[in-house]
């Protein structure tokens, strides 16, 4: 079997869902992370890998060999002070790629901005009203002038806010941590981080240059809608919510100012995809029962 070379800038919960994905389906591969430490080794389910130290302003130069050997480069790093940093390092470092099949880059939904809750796909306009979402859209831009300059393999995914069997609503709700903000006709998408994964390993042996996809599930819904339901599984009392004027946190009145449906028809098509967690409900049901 074929040794699959990836590098993973950034080795957060999608990477780890990913390589998991790998190892489940047992693939073997040469594994390669960064992280902003100095150089080190980690261990990822019983897995010994190499995490390379790469910052804003540092970096271990040994990086470049594995990327001129990398099959598949994961960019999962967000934008710092509005600049993509890794499209900036290898512009600078790195004029091919030869062995590389794809470099995936893990953009956001926040790229639409404000839809007053319509359906919107990958031709939608592009407006961002957060500093999140613009500094995606700036970063997505970098991506493709980069790729078209060295004839990168490229493509984006412009993940739904993700949830995870660690990290969810159902947890929030115990500790107390949830506040519904109440607008009328506020949609928002989610994406379980299991299906993020499983997209990525279909695009091993699928792919198309310089394509964008939005990585969503079936059911947009208000954070509202979700909060009830996992609040009656759990049978808890659902949250109070508070008016718009009355939210402190600055991350949750960015989240409060889109309303968009995201559609995922193109994902599902080209990918050939079921997603395991079509809505909340399959994906809020499963964690009940297997997590909490």
């Amino acid at each position: 079997m074929i040794k699959l070379k990836i590098f993973c800038f950034g080795f957060g919960q999608v990477a780890e869902s990913f390589i998991n994905k790998l190892i489940n389906e047992n693939r073997s591969f040469d594994l390669s992370v960064t992280s902003r430490q100095e150089t080190h080794r980690i261990e990822f389910n019983n897995i010994k890998i190499k995490s390379y130290q790469f910052t804003y302003d540092k970096f271990d130069r040994s990086i470049k060999k594995k990327l001129e050997e990398a099959d598949y480069i994961l960019v999962s790093i967000p934008p710092i002070d509005g600049r993509d940093i890794v499209a900036n390092y290898l512009d600078k470092n790195l004029k091919k790629i030869k062995n590389c099949k794809w470099i995936t880059y893990l953009s956001a939904t926040s790229v639409y901005g404000d839809h007053k809750g319509n359906w919107v796909n990958e031709n939608s306009p592009t407006q961002p009203t957060s500093t999140n979402g613009i500094n995606r859209l700036e970063a997505e831009k970098s991506w493709k002038i980069l790729s078209k300059k060295n004839n990168y393999p490229l493509q984006i995914f412009r993940l739904a806010g993700i949830y995870s069997n660690e990290l969810n609503i159902l947890k929030r709700l115990k500790t107390g941590k949830v506040q519904i903000v109440s607008k009328k006709n506020h949609f928002f998408s989610r994406i379980h981080v299991e299906d993020i994964a499983n997209i990525l390993f279909k695009s091993l042996d699928n792919f198309k240059n310089n394509e964008i996809y939005n990585i969503c599930d079936d059911k947009p819904a208000p954070q509202s809608e979700v909060a009830v339901y996992g609040a009656k599984l759990l049978k808890v009392e659902k949250p109070n919510s508070v008016k718009p004027e009355e939210v402190q946190s600055e991350m949750l009145k960015n989240f409060y100012k889109d309303s968009k449906k995201v559609d995922n028809k193109k994902m599902k098509a080209f990918f050939k995809y079921d997603l395991k967690y079509p809505t909340y409900k399959e994906g809020l049901n499963y964690i009940f029962n297997n997590w909490m």
